[in-house]
Formats: structure tokens, sequence, C-alpha cells
């Protein structure tokens, strides 16, 4: 039997944010000039600004949404918060970043208090130019119902990374 390597597998990005897909744009995700990978730990410190963003694409028609969430909120052993939005962009044209896209929700940095926190990165090809409406809340926001509701489909890409409180280790908890 063949083990899933799969690092949004075995992180159970897949299962707690979103569902499998197979990923058809590259994601690219850059914070102070270091290209990262699937489950880099940060402090918050390292991300107080958005982190820089690139889609690819050849076709400045295609249109893309990126959504940034916490899959841990408030803690890891007890996410009742789960999903809290940390970000939200539409209308980002093939192989351009969110700077180039509309912000529906502005970013907020992460603050973790307890646990290791995997912030995840999705990537939705967008049918058309469409109008989002903001969540009232940015806690309890369903990646797979913004998906449904707008008709986004399945995410083209997706990407996480951890983060824990500033001075501590943090510690995943089951």
């Amino acid at each position: 039997m063949q083990r899933d390597t799969n690092p949004l597998v075995l992180s159970r990005v897949i299962g707690d944010v979103i569902d499998p897909f197979t990923p058809t744009t590259d994601l690219r995700v850059i914070i102070d000039g270091r290209s990262l990978c699937n489950g880099y730990r940060l402090r918050p410190s390292q991300i107080t600004s958005r982190p820089r963003v690139e889609i690819s694409g050849q076709d400045f028609r295609t249109l893309h949404t990126l959504v940034l969430v916490d899959a841990d909120s408030p803690s890891p052993g007890n996410p009742y918060h789960r999903e809290y939005l940390h970000w939200l962009v539409i209308d980002i044209p093939g192989g351009m970043g969110p700077d180039f896209g509309n912000e529906v929700v502005a970013y907020e940095a992460p603050q973790p208090s307890l646990g290791i926190h995997r912030l995840v990165m999705v990537v939705f090809r967008q049918p058309r130019r469409q109008i989002l409406l903001a969540p009232e809340w940015r806690n309890n926001f369903n990646t797979r119902q913004l998906a449904q509701v707008y008709n986004l489909g399945e995410p083209v890409a997706a990407f996480f990374y951890n983060c824990h409180r500033e001075n501590g280790t943090g510690g995943r908890r089951a």
C-alpha cells in the first residue's frame, strides 16, 4: 500500500479546509524574499505584512479568487472558529498576484496564542468577473461554502504554512 506524500493531505488541509483536487495552476508564496514550501514555519513578526503571491498563467482574461484562512483558530486543540478568514481577493488576472485583483477582505496578520496554526491559501479559477460580498465575520468562514455559493468549482492551487506565537515553539494538539 502506497502512502500519500502530498503535504496538504499529511497536514489535513485536505479534509479540514478543502476537498481533494488536482492542482492545475502554480502558486508561489514569497515572504522576506524567500520562496516558501508547504509547511514552512513562521512567527507572527515575519508575516505582519501580506505575503507576495504569484499565480501562474499566461491569459490575463483568466481570473482567480484567493482565500487565506487559519484552519486552527483559536487553537489547534479546539478550533471552534475554524476557519478564520485572514484575506480574500477576487478578480486576480492569470500570471499576476493579488495586487492586481479586488481585495474584498483586507489582509489581517495572524496572531496565534496557542499551538501551531495552519494558515491555508487556496486559489480558485473564477468562471467570470463577479461581485463577491464580504462576509459579516471573519470567524467560522467556510472555504467550501464560498466555492459553492459563487460557483468557483474545485481549487486550482493550495498552499499552507505554519505559524505559532512569537516567543513559543508551539506544539500541535490533536
